[in-house]
């Protein structure tokens, strides 16, 4: 029996956990070619959102495009990158693709190939060197396309932040905004896992995409529509958890949607028919030893300070810029401590999302609390 949840992949429609206001809102967004930036801290179950979002669209007219930069180093990776997945969306055939690359891509003397596997997948190369003279053209072709066929485009960019490790990122954002917002057949929907880079990216005034679109802010699934979730996906295999019982699992994990549906499958796993409290706790007690020799090799890179940083947290320490926090947890300076926060809050640890400071990772936190620190 396929287990009934789903982590570390995009969630299918039975994966897929509520989210309806968010899945509305691209929708319209999607089908109105407005720009939309959505932002969140990573395993929020963003990707599966955006893919949700996408095959609620109705008609033909709109059609779809994904493209991740997590591997993607280069101004000419992104190119070729972005050339391939609008060719490939907005083309039947390989001789179509070919006849489109022929047409709009004529000039950077374009190798074009396909994969003999069932997927078809294509890759494309662009001489750099022609490339350079004319970048615009190339983000110029979703339109042009768009354009020719009739229909609208929305091109979805999962890792957008990853643009700030190209050579000269802030002159990169700029001629991306100047071609993209004169655009009126193609809409982009531009997200990423690093909310501090993509808020710099994107909220800064002084940053070439401040007020480029829809800026909307993730936010964790309810502790309501977990257990609602939990109970109907133990019910629909043939097994039982009761209500309090699945609100427990979302409460250890903070509501945090990947190891939710990671620590309801051990529990699933371990249910035979019916769950108990004390499966749930072996789970994860169990869970969270899986991931000690990760945390031990994160904890080991961090300096004394910033250690003694996440100890005061973990002691419920709310004021750490007090003389008393300071003096009680070796923090050095109230200036040092802004340094400490920053520093955490770039590694992806820590995150600030307006409420006080919390761990990204609940596990991280658990494991400090219960092994490291204890």
């Amino acid at each position: 029996m396929a287990t009934p949840f789903v982590f570390g992949k995009l969630a299918g429609f039975a994966e897929f956990t509520n989210r309806s206001i968010e899945t509305q809102r691209l929708l319209r967004n999607f089908e109105s070619g407005i720009n939309t930036i959505l932002i969140s801290p990573r395993r929020w179950g963003k990707s599966s959102l955006v893919q949700h979002a996408i095959a609620g669209i109705k008609g033909k007219k709109t059609k779809t495009c994904t493209l991740d930069l997590f591997s993607v180093r280069s101004e000419k990776e992104f190119y070729e990158q972005l050339s391939r997945s609008v060719l490939s969306a907005t083309s039947n055939k390989f001789e179509e693709i070919a006849a489109n690359t022929k047409e709009f891509l004529g000039k950077f003397f374009p190798t074009l190939s396909i994969s003999p596997d069932a997927n078809s997948e294509i890759s494309i190369g662009l001489n750099w060197n022609e490339l350079q003279k004319n970048p615009s053209d190339i983000l110029q072709l979703a339109e042009k396309i768009a354009m020719k066929k009739k229909i609208k485009l929305v091109v979805c960019i999962d890792e957008f932040q990853n643009i700030a490790a190209f050579e000269n990122p802030l002159a990169f954002q700029k001629a991306l905004r100047a071609e993209w917002q004169k655009q009126r057949h193609v809409s982009y929907c531009l997200y990423g896992s690093k909310r501090h880079m993509m808020m710099d990216v994107f909220t800064k005034p002084s940053m070439p995409f401040y007020k480029f679109g829809d800026l909307l802010f993730l936010e964790k699934i309810s502790e309501k529509d977990w257990q609602k979730f939990i109970v109907k996906r133990f019910s629909e295999t043939g097994k039982k958890i009761d209500s309090e019982l699945a609100l427990q699992i979302c409460q250890l994990t903070q509501k945090h949607s990947y190891y939710t549906q990671q620590l309801a499958q051990q529990v699933w796993l371990r249910s035979t028919q019916t769950c108990k409290p004390d499966i749930i706790m072996a789970a994860h007690e169990s869970l969270c030893s899986q991931l000690g020799l990760l945390f031990q090799m994160m904890t080991d890179a961090l300096p004394t300070t910033q250690l003694n940083f996440l100890r005061a947290l973990c002691d419920g320490e709310t004021k750490l810029s007090a003389k008393s926090s300071i003096e009680k947890y070796n923090l050095g300076t109230s200036a040092n401590v802004a340094r400490i926060k920053k520093a955490l809050l770039e590694k992806e640890i820590l995150d600030d999302a307006g409420n006080g400071l919390e761990f990204l990772d609940p596990y991280y936190q658990y494991w400090l609390k219960t092994r490291f620190f204890k």
